[in-house]
């Protein structure tokens, strides 16, 4: 599990603490040369650059790309109602673990759920979770190499983790966060519809565009 952990720390915006650490990583990440060899120009950038150079870079590379969005449920569902209930499966996923999520992180936001699944102590219900998202995974890091990111290094290594071969999403994404937020607003108790629950009990996590499926089945 620790391969997640360090994925996820890789995939945070850069802080010194992540430059600090960076031998370790590398040192660790030498054990497993297949997973290695796709973070190399990663690492490299890392090691190469100021922080605030890098800072700048992941800025623009996720928080101003919509096609790279570090939010799963963003290019599956959009601003639609659907991405709502997915939230809240997922959370309840993560709190039937364990994990009580902290801070101001939506729970499809995937250095957190990368974190999420370095905690699991059982490495096939693991694999089951990613095998799950994977095909979202795949799409953000295809998105990234056809736009010469070395981030997209930490989405092969995730499609080398997981069991299940990622298919093409059917359906490309509607429109950012940010839309979908003005669309929908908070409520009158201030909360977000989108992470309101639905009636009806449990709901298995939709990985998949509505009226699609996928090899993998659902999280529940």
């Amino acid at each position: 599990m620790q391969h997640f952990q360090i994925l996820s720390a890789l995939l945070l915006y850069p802080e010194p603490v992540l430059l600090e650490n960076l031998p370790e990583i590398e040192a660790e990440l030498a054990k497993t040369p297949l997973l290695h060899a796709p973070l190399r120009p990663l690492l490299d950038t890392l090691a190469a650059n100021d922080l605030i150079t890098l800072q700048e870079r992941y800025v623009s590379t996720f928080d101003r790309t919509p096609s790279h969005s570090l939010h799963l449920f963003e290019h599956i569902h959009g601003e639609s109602r659907d991405r709502g209930q997915a939230m809240v499966d997922l959370m309840e996923e993560y709190k039937r673990h364990g994990l009580e999520m902290a801070g101001e992180d939506l729970p499809d936001y995937v250095p957190l759920f990368l974190e999420f699944l370095s905690q699991l102590e059982d490495k096939e219900e693991a694999e089951r979770l990613l095998s799950d998202a994977i095909h979202v995974l795949a799409y953000i890091g295809r998105k990234l190499a056809a736009n010469g990111s070395p981030y997209s290094g930490i989405f092969d290594v995730l499609q080398q983790l997981s069991p299940v071969v990622a298919e093409e999403l059917s359906e490309p994404p509607i429109r950012d966060m940010d839309e979908a937020l003005e669309t929908f607003g908070p409520g009158v108790d201030g909360v977000e519809p989108l992470l309101k629950t639905q009636a009806g009990g449990a709901h298995p996590i939709n990985f998949y565009p509505k009226g699609t499926t996928g090899n993998a089945s659902a999280a529940r």
